[in-house]
């Protein structure tokens, strides 16, 4: 399964958010935060509409991308929409040889010619590098432009200042388009204040607007830590991780906007329950009790909790328990949407046995075999319609349509399965797995293939960067009406590029990605008005109680 999947290893501690959030004491109230915030508003939105009638397409793009990575586009998005319409009835009528065409690169992408010039030029260099991550399966000329701009981004990297330097060492780890918004926002608040256009209104804005997320969130991961403790002694599965605030650091990479709060907390939950049972089929149960196991699941019966080994009761009774809690969290005209959510646990519960099945019988299936099955007990399948189980329709996302369209494992999910596998697998070879494990889609090829490892995992990773193409796409070609709800499975997606960054199983081991964790939740914002006369701090004292309530004492050198 996509993050709890990939070798459970020792059970690990995760930190516990309720101190956490008790230390957080902001030295001003929310409701004047809001208040500011809103003025700051009206001062931006007046902006957008100056600039949507006099400014070049050029500037309106860049000024939407800046909105974007300042992570408060959520807030102009009827402007945001009037601007890019605006652009796009333009651009429509451009030649391939016009000065905005050069400025962003246009020509370069579509003849696959390069100009010297570009070679010295770095904002220049690193927007073609992004941009042509967007590619799409049999646009090999955007390959060379990659590998242009990765050259030659790598030869200066070392000669760059801030905040040029970490924009540049981010993207060659993961491009822009593939990073997940709210670590970009983080980051890129810090450096806003250093380009060439920076505008004081909107970083104060982004400051403030950050800093009231965080604030939730931190409410948020006390409610789930609370609830987890409970669950996770109760049921006493000692072999099984311990990962709350790892599994909610990436549903905040799905929406982290403060209108999905329902839906991090249901996802956050259902992912959990989910973790419990994968580990419980990959790292505990004999074959015998996981046919049983799989036989309970299938009823949905609290009667059928007899079949299992005692062991499991409790976890069996409250995986039902919480299923009907979080209907309960649901309006009646959308109560249909839990359907959804059962029928992937089951479907992930069939997969499970079946490869538990396979490393029982210690079989080596074919490649595209264990890719059938492999990518389907990715999670990621079952994951997509539960995306969107807690999601309200305000924003179309949540449509019965939509629920239709990920249930069915369209090509765009297919693809996000498929990379979720591909980065796991290469994880667990990197890093070693234990003895239970089926072998993996890198064992696999190189039994095929004949090939060595080294190969096998650079095989691999040119698979995972075919199926990114696929869902560049599918985004592309998809049904309009079909977006919203895309964009979010997309978001899920992301985070994969974080988790798995470099080999490394972020979920498995929770102390690789400690370092994200604090930047996300704990990150101190000083927020200093344009006068320079007042000023506030949120967040002082949380850095030094995440960091040690996540001291992983078996992994940490």
């Amino acid at each position: 399964m996509l993050a709890v999947n990939g070798g459970t290893g020792t059970p690990q501690q995760t930190a516990s958010a309720t101190a956490a959030a008790q230390t957080f004491a902001p030295s001003r109230s929310e409701e004047w935060t809001r208040g500011r915030a809103e003025g700051l508003k009206v001062q931006v939105r007046s902006k957008l509409l100056k600039a949507k009638s006099g400014s070049s397409a050029a500037d309106m793009v860049m000024l939407v991308d800046t909105l974007e990575r300042l992570g408060i586009d959520n807030h102009f998005r009827h402007e945001i929409a009037a601007m890019l319409h605006r652009v796009h009835r333009e651009q429509q009528g451009c030649t391939a040889g016009s000065d905005d065409d050069d400025d962003l690169h246009i020509t370069s992408l579509h003849k696959g010619s390069f100009r010297a010039s570009l070679s010295s030029d770095t904002r220049g260099l690193l927007s073609l590098y992004n941009a042509a991550h967007m590619a799409m399966p049999g646009e090999e000329a955007l390959d060379d432009a990659i590998a242009f701009a990765r050259h030659h981004l790598r030869s200066i990297q070392g000669k760059l200042r801030s905040p040029m330097a970490e924009q540049v060492s981010r993207a060659l780890d993961i491009p822009l388009p593939r990073a997940p918004r709210r670590l970009e926002t983080v980051r890129y608040i810090a450096e806003y204040e250093h380009e060439p256009a920076f505008d004081g209104v909107a970083l104060e804005l982004a400051k403030l607007d950050f800093e009231l997320v965080r604030s939730l969130h931190l409410r948020e991961l006390k409610a789930l830590t609370l609830w987890w403790k409970d669950m996770y002694n109760s049921v006493k599965l000692s072999y099984a991780r311990n990962r709350i605030v790892e599994t909610y650091f990436w549903t905040c990479g799905i929406y982290h906007e403060e209108e999905y709060s329902r839906a991090r907390i249901i996802f956050t939950k259902v992912f959990g329950l989910m973790s419990l049972m994968n580990d419980t089929y990959d790292a505990h149960a004999t074959l015998e009790e996981c046919h049983k196991l799989n036989k309970a699941i299938q009823r949905w019966d609290k009667s059928a909790v007899s079949i299992l080994p005692e062991y499991l009761h409790v976890f069996y009774i409250k995986l039902l328990n919480n299923f009907d809690e979080l209907e309960d969290c649901l309006e009646p005209t959308e109560k249909y949407r839990m359907s959804y959510a059962k029928t992937g646990y089951r479907q992930l519960s069939e997969y499970y046995l079946r490869e538990a099945q396979w490393s029982s019988d210690k079989y080596t299936p074919s490649f595209a075999e264990h890719l059938d099955l492999s990518a389907m007990s990715s999670g990621f399948p079952q994951l997509a319609p539960v995306v969107l189980l807690g999601v309200r329709d305000g924003d179309g996302a949540a449509t019965a349509e939509a629920f239709g369209w990920a249930a069915a494992v369209p090509a765009l999910v297919r693809a996000s399965a498929e990379l979720a596998r591909f980065l796991n697998d290469t994880a667990s070879y990197k890093t070693g797995k234990s003895g239970r494990d089926m072998a993996s889609t890198v064992e696999c090829y190189m039994a095929e293939r004949g090939v060595g490892g080294e190969e096998a995992v650079a095989a691999v990773a040119a698979m995972a960067e075919s199926a990114w193409r696929t869902i560049n796409r599918e985004c592309v070609e998809m049904d309009r009406a079909l977006l919203p709800a895309a964009r979010l499975v997309v978001n899920l997606t992301r985070m994969l590029e974080v988790i798995y960054l470099g080999g490394r199983d972020g979920y498995t081991a929770g102390a690789d990605i400690k370092d994200l964790l604090l930047v996300n939740l704990t990150s101190t914002m000083e927020v200093v008005y344009l006068g320079g006369k007042d000023g506030y701090t949120f967040g002082s004292g949380l850095k030094g109680v995440i960091a040690d309530l996540l001291v992983d004492p078996v992994h940490e050198d």
